[in-house]
């Protein structure tokens, strides 16, 4: 099926270098107003002022869509924790009550209480889950995700954590992208950290890898979870079987993630609370991408953020995810996302939207085909409810987006009413 999309007020491209974007460049959104966007196979065809691209179709069968309004390309989420069996509830009432992190693990909370759930669960019910969670992204604009295991925490249960993932495609128009994150907590059943990674190692891992089941590993490097040294050993050795690395870093203390990133090459650092000056030379130097998870600092009723200013003014590439899980972030909107990033991590409009789409593809490795609107590019693209791409930043609280398109095919539509 072949599209025209019509009556747009800007049309963001975010057209530029096909690498991560750093400093000045994350301001550069390539706008052309009183634009049109022909989408043929999948892909955008042409693109540029209206009158212009409608003198290259004139004799082409296609569907006309009056967009009337700001389209850009689809959102894409690189950080999430999407495979659950349901909501932590009880963890979010005693939150709310004052308890700490560490208060609701010892009370059998937290990311140990997803693993029971998933013990229990079956890949049925989760992919479920999954397929509703994923039509709620679309809805909101995003087009691909990343999705971690971490919920398992033996053979069994992360192993099906990811064949849900690899099943739920099947039957999603999302694209997810699966990382294994068999260390994300230490079971009870294991004595020490060490032990635990053993075992991931040992026995989990090579199925991981042979079998094709994730593109990237995580790990979470934070005092009482897994320290870096044991994190460095960890990741390199996955590398060997062709994983590559992530981590959660830096989250809750200054706890040596950035410095594992360093040291391992990560593609991406992700959380960076706590990241200082020092941390922030660090990934620098080793080119991860730093991923800012501001709806988590939201959700946990935090006041400290990510300090974006100091990223983005030293160079550092950056991006924006959500984070969503069952515990500490059930958002799965990355205009909030985009929203919280110009209020608590003072980002610039056109900041927050480069590392929502382009950057955010980066730090996926996925952005020779997606992130930007440029000929030849996969047309996953969306359609604001709004005139001017700040507002983009400045409503909160409701779905702005119209349409998702998803490899030129349209997987959400708020009605049928922008086509004539």
């Amino acid at each position: 099926m072949n599209y025209l999309i019509t009556s747009i007020t800007e049309l963001l491209t975010l057209k530029g270098k096909k690498s991560v974007r750093i400093g000045k460049e994350l301001t550069e959104l390539e706008i052309i107003k009183d634009a049109a966007i022909y989408i043929s196979e999948g892909k955008i065809k042409y693109y540029g002022k209206e009158k212009e691209v409608i003198k290259k179709i004139k004799k082409n069968k296609f569907i006309n869509i009056k967009a009337d309004g700001v389209v850009m390309p689809a959102f894409i989420d690189s950080h999430t924790h999407a495979v659950f069996a349901r909501p932590r509830l009880l963890d979010f009432e005693m939150r709310t009550q004052g308890a700490t992190y560490a208060e609701i693990k010892k009370a059998g909370g937290g990311i140990n209480r997803s693993a029971n759930d998933i013990k229990n669960s079956d890949i049925e019910e989760l992919s479920r889950n999954l397929i509703d969670f994923s039509k709620k992204f679309l809805e909101c604009g995003t087009a691909t995700a990343e999705v971690k295991s971490g919920y398992g925490l033996d053979f069994e249960n992360e192993i099906k954590i990811l064949k849900t993932v690899k099943e739920s495609q099947k039957n999603a128009q999302l694209e997810m992208i699966p990382t294994f994150l068999g260390a994300h907590s230490i079971p009870s059943s294991f004595k020490s950290s060490k032990d635990y990674l053993d075992y991931l190692k040992k026995e989990v891992v090579p199925y991981v890898a042979q079998n094709k089941l994730a593109i990237y590993a995580d790990i979470f490097c934070e005092k009482g979870y897994f320290e870096p040294k044991e994190a460095i050993n960890y990741l390199n050795h996955l590398k060997k079987y062709g994983l590559k690395p992530k981590i959660h870093a830096d989250q809750l203390t200054k706890s040596g993630g950035s410095v594992v990133a360093n040291k391992v090459k990560a593609i991406s650092a992700d959380h960076l609370d706590f990241a200082d000056e020092e941390y922030i030379k660090l990934l620098k130097k080793s080119d991860t991408i730093a991923t800012f998870l501001p709806a988590s600092n939201y959700f946990l009723g935090l006041t400290k953020y990510p300090d974006a200013r100091k990223f983005i003014e030293n160079a550092n590439p950056v991006s924006l995810a959500t984070d969503f899980n069952p515990g500490t972030s059930p958002c799965w909107n990355m205009q909030f996302v985009i929203s919280l990033a110009l209020t608590h991590m003072k980002m610039r409009i056109s900041e927050a939207i480069v590392s929502a789409t382009y950057n955010a593809a980066c730090a996926l490795e996925i952005n020779d085909r997606v992130g930007m609107i440029d000929l030849g590019m996969d047309a996953d693209i969306i359609i604001l409810e709004v005139k001017d791409h700040r507002e983009l930043g400045y409503y909160f609280g409701a779905n702005l987006n119209k349409i998702t398109f998803k490899k030129g095919k349209i997987a959400y539509e708020k009605n049928n009413t922008f086509r004539y």
